[in-house]
């Protein structure tokens, strides 16, 4: 997998489109997601604006990361750039599993002290800003940072604690799938991820779904126990659509493909 590093926050602003250029996927106020994860956003989307949080949940590893993959990929597909800042262990072949264009991705692993500032810059001209929140980010500068995301058009996804947030996404259950009695591999996980929010969003809904584990993310039928949903996908309650990799079309983007990394100066 090819990739390419860029020294210092100043040039992230080579990376990126300048918030006043025409940009083919801003005819759409609102970025697509998996059809599995539409119940839980208010607009069935990632409305352009707005303040997606993702709370990590105790402990830390909770299935947080799928679900930011999961809440990326469909964007990513339709053209959308993404970045992820301050996530050091951000999977990226995860991501081109689920059918992420690793060329249309930016990594910024360690933002250093000037967090905020890659933030401000990445909101300018990236659709999608996923970020690791800082413990000692302030209310003033979340609230500006949210404030600019309003004002560019991009979607800010804070990955943990966020207050003020349209809607927090968290990962309430999860039990994975795949051990017998004493043998097998881990293949999928089963999760409960719940929704909470203001405005449209002020109702709480939880879903079961699939996070990748076997490269697919579906929806558990309530009516189909975990234990008969087969490895085509069919189940008591019928066929359910995947919506990773054996969604995608043999004229996909490669997953062999240039990703971005930045690093501080």
């Amino acid at each position: 997998m090819a990739g390419r590093m860029v020294v210092g926050s100043a040039a992230l602003a080579g990376l990126v489109r300048p918030a006043s250029a025409p940009d083919p996927a801003s005819g759409h106020r609102v970025l697509p997601v998996a059809p599995e994860l539409t119940g839980l956003l208010p607009n069935r989307g990632l409305r352009r604006g707005s303040t997606i949080a993702v709370a990590t949940g105790q402990p830390r590893r909770s299935g947080g990361t799928s679900l930011v993959l999961a809440l990326l990929a469909e964007a990513s597909r339709a053209g959308s750039w993404c970045a992820v800042v301050g996530v050091p262990t951000f999977g990226a072949g995860a991501a081109a599993e689920l059918g992420i264009a690793l060329d249309r991705l930016a990594l910024v692993p360690h933002p250093g002290p000037e967090w905020a500032t890659v933030i401000a810059a990445l909101i300018d001209g990236v659709d999608v800003v996923v970020t690791a929140v800082p413990t000692a980010v302030s209310a003033s500068v979340a609230n500006r940072l949210a404030a600019r995301a309003r004002q560019r058009g991009s979607v800010l996804v804070p990955y943990g604690r966020w207050d003020g947030a349209d809607v927090t996404l968290q990962v309430v259950r999860g039990a994975w799938e795949g051990l017998g009695q004493g043998r097998g591999r881990l293949r999928r996980r089963e999760v409960t991820v719940s929704a909470r929010g203001r405005g449209a969003a002020a109702r709480p809904k939880e879903i079961k779904v699939w996070l990748p584990g076997d490269g697919l993310t579906r929806v558990i039928p309530r009516s189909a126990p975990p234990a008969g949903v087969s490895a085509t996908g069919r189940s008591s309650a019928g066929r359910l659509r995947p919506v990773g990799p054996a969604a995608a079309t043999p004229t996909g983007p490669s997953r062999r493909a240039a990703l971005t990394l930045v690093a501080p100066s």
